[in-house]
């Protein structure tokens, strides 16, 4: 055992002096593997990051929640097909019907009066700023129970004031900075469209995925009772509906929902449904399934990059053979075994990818440091340790001919090589 680890020291001591002897030449030979390495690097840190972001994101809206709409609420790729651009829209009474589900314990409509491309526009005005681009959301009081949002200071519309439609308001963290940076907006008053409200709660700031500002940010939005809504805009009809499942009975909620919406609904036995039903988590197996194509893609990116740096290796390794004929002669003629041979050019190989490897980790992780000011960005620890141990095994895969070319000369003719 002591023998082994001494020939295996040597063997790596006479692989780094052939490096340095060949700074240049080595640094050429793994420039592919150092791509490589940094593309897996900066390709994992932002799927990783993403993903973490939207995790947090999505399970912030419940893990016993269920979101009905029109369209399926998750992720959408490509156009919607006829089917789905013909659909009725959700209504207040579906969600009434809902909420007397023996399984749900909460039942929400939300009424979105946000400005789009057609109708009415509703432009937001407070503090001396106009905006069209805040999120307008009809709801009821019983919303702030969901948990989805929390008022950090201020409270909810009550039942009173959603019945008498008056004008109250709980804004989002984004809306109060904009329109109210110098105190507190509670007790003030916002203009939505022509009609004056005044705010009675502020929401706690979420976390937002990746930039914030615009519509769909959670932190710029305004929740109005939903009768108000209805009469900022009358011919308003894009309801979706929020249930929350009572707990440990999320699959029986989840079915209770589908079988009554489907007979409010007059969908056919043998026809899909036609409405969109999520959870956090389905949510987010759909999200996983788009980055599963691009975790794929950073596999076949990096490998491009590994093996031009493989090739490159067993290039090189190659002149050097020829280079050190005359040495590996001598090696033998003294004792050394072909294994001996074999793993002295089989160690140097592995030693430089292995030297690109943590120089192309290196400058992958402070890319990802500069990545963080920008995009959502996280290295998993499988990223580093799979890119070193990468790029080691690919100069011992395209080291291994060189290698067992350099174990099979014929000692004699190796001495007598010039």
């Amino acid at each position: 055992m002591k023998i082994l680890r001494n020939d295996i020291y040597e063997n790596l001591r006479m692989a780094l002096s052939t490096l340095i002897g060949n700074k240049l030449r080595s640094f050429l030979t793994v420039f592919g593997v150092v791509i490589g390495i940094i593309t897996v690097m900066l390709i994992a840190s932002i799927i990783s990051g993403i993903d973490v972001s939207v995790k947090k994101e999505v399970e912030s809206f419940g893990t016993r929640s269920i979101y009905i709409s029109k369209f399926n609420p998750g992720i959408h790729i490509g156009r919607l097909s006829r089917e789905e651009r013909m659909r009725k829209e959700l209504t207040y009474e579906d969600s009434v019907a809902l909420s007397a589900l023996p399984t749900v314990e909460l039942c929400v409509p939300f009424l979105d009066i946000t400005n789009n491309f057609f109708g009415q526009k509703l432009l937001v005005s407070g503090g001396g700023k106009t905006s069209a681009g805040v999120a307008l959301q009809g709801t009821l009081p019983e919303f702030e129970r969901a948990g989805t949002q929390v008022v950090l200071e201020g409270r909810f519309f009550t039942e009173s004031e959603s019945d008498n439609r008056e004008n109250v308001a709980v804004i989002g963290s984004k809306v109060a900075d904009d329109f109210f940076p110098f105190g507190s907006p509670v007790d003030q008053q916002i203009k939505i469209g022509a009609d004056e409200f005044r705010v009675v709660g502020l929401l706690q700031k979420r976390e937002q995925f990746l930039f914030s500002g615009g519509s769909d940010d959670q932190n710029n939005v305004i929740y109005v009772p939903f009768s108000v809504a209805k009469k900022l805009k009358p011919n308003a009809d894009d309801i979706y509906v929020l249930a929350v499942a009572k707990p440990g009975q999320m699959e029986e909620a989840k079915d209770q929902v589908r079988d009554l919406l489907r007979v409010r609904r007059q969908v056919p036995f043998s026809s899909p449904d036609n409405f969109g039903m999520e959870t956090s988590e389905s949510i987010l197996d759909n999200f996983r399934s788009i980055t599963s194509g691009l975790a794929i893609a950073m596999v076949v990116i990096s490998s491009v990059g590994l093996m031009v740096g493989g090739i490159g290796v067993m290039n090189i390794m190659l002149v050097s053979v020829t280079e050190r004929t005359r040495e590996i002669g001598v090696r033998k003629a003294i004792g050394a075994r072909r294994s001996d041979i074999m793993w002295q050019f089989l160690i140097e190989a592995g030693t430089l990818t292995g030297i690109g490897g943590l120089v192309g980790l290196s400058i992958g992780w402070l890319l990802t440091l500069l990545l963080r000011l920008l995009l959502p960005s996280y290295v998993p620890i499988w990223a580093p340790i799979g890119g070193f141990v990468a790029s080691v095994g690919i100069g011992l895969i395209f080291g291994l001919w060189p290698a067992w070319k350099a174990a099979r000369l014929d000692p004699i003719e190796s001495l007598r090589y010039e």
